[in-house]
């Protein structure tokens, strides 16, 4: 829920990225959990050469990766180029961070 939250503030701050609703949010949080969890394991292996060359900088690219193909999956998430998919995989990640501690400092 955290996830679909990031993708809301991140949508309405970053112009190169576009949800069309809350609902579509929370799909776009989903896919990318399960691209996380089933494809990026498979692209980390086929990449792991370029990984460790880079010393580990193409697994951001790989993120990116990640968020086109949600982008590519669902109709009402819209990305417009790699460098959007590439900021908002970064800035996802630290705003799940943010939303993360606030929640742990409350409890």
């Amino acid at each position: 829920m955290l996830t679909a939250v990031a993708v809301v503030i991140l949508a309405k701050v970053l112009p190169g990225v576009e949800v069309a609703s809350y609902g579509y949010a929370i799909l776009v949080a989903l896919v990318i959990g399960v691209l996380k969890v089933f494809v990026r394991p498979i692209l980390i292996l086929l990449t792991l050469p370029v990984t460790i060359i880079t010393l580990g900088l193409f697994l951001l690219i790989i993120n990116a990766i990640i968020i086109l193909m949600a982008d590519y999956f669902l109709s009402g998430f819209s990305v417009s180029t790699i460098w959007w998919a590439l900021l908002f995989s970064l800035l996802l990640s630290i705003l799940q961070s943010i939303l993360h501690k606030m929640i742990k400092d409350k409890k």
